[in-house]
């Protein structure tokens, strides 16, 4: 009997594992959700127990604590992992006026930039084995300023360019290295902007398809980079935005 291929072209009964860190909450939750709905199993990482405690729970979804900060904590999670087929990088921190002060600037780029170098490292060698991909987290502040906040924009524009060095280096190994950028999603971080008229207005203006994006949005361009339907893509940074870029 010859064996029916799933619709990303590997044997059916196969199932992959992604690590999602940031995936208890936000854009991260939405990706880890979506996953494990089309079959991924998902090993979901919190910055905390209470964070973690407040998920609702997802037999497909495996929640542990995950600091990206600490190697020990990285470590400890991609060991634990049988076979890693895909990371997608979510963690993420935005500390907006704090980011003036140095400490904070650097607590930010530890977090949303080195934290995604040091989860690519330690997951390289389960990716390659696996012929795996990853997805990392950039934002519309990769391809301009922001005057709030100057250590997430110069962390995610740090990011987009750490995934096409990556994406470079590691294609010998079979690795793809791809990112997304969301723009105006509907998460806690941007929850603020969202419930000030007087910031909502122009935004909701300026976006070309009228609205703002869910975590699910950015979920399927997560999707979609995983797959292979974008085997021959690597190095993209994607925005997801609406068009708030273009317009």
């Amino acid at each position: 009997m010859t064996e029916t291929a799933s619709p990303d072209g590997r044997p059916a009964g196969e199932t992959r594992l992604a690590i999602v860190t940031g995936g208890t909450r936000g854009i991260g939750e939405g990706i880890a959700r979506a996953l494990a709905a089309a079959g991924w199993r998902v090993v979901a990482g919190g910055i905390s127990e209470d964070e973690i405690a407040a998920f609702s729970p997802d037999p497909a979804i495996e929640t542990i604590p995950l600091d990206v900060t600490d190697e020990a904590s990285v470590t400890a999670l991609v060991d634990r992992c049988d076979r890693i087929d895909a990371l997608v990088n979510c963690a993420g921190i935005l500390l907006k006026a704090r980011e003036f002060e140095i400490e904070s600037f650097s607590r930010v780029l530890d977090v949303n930039l080195t934290g995604t170098m040091r989860m690519c490292v330690a997951a390289r060698p389960k990716l390659a084995a696996a012929g795996g991909a990853i997805v990392n987290t950039a934002s519309m502040y990769a391809f301009f300023g922001a005057a709030h906040a100057p250590a997430y924009a110069a962390s995610k524009g740090g990011v987009a360019q750490l995934t096409k060095s990556l994406a470079a280096a590691w294609a010998a190994d079979g690795i793809r290295v791809n990112a997304v950028a969301p723009g105006w999603i509907d998460t806690d971080m941007a929850r603020g902007a969202l419930q000030d008229p007087v910031r909502a207005g122009p935004i909701r203006a300026r976006t070309p398809m009228g609205r703002w994006g869910s975590p699910a949005d950015v979920a399927g361009a997560v999707q979609f980079l995983l797959s292979d339907a974008a085997r021959f893509v690597t190095g993209v940074v994607l925005p997801v935005d609406g068009g708030y870029l273009i317009g």
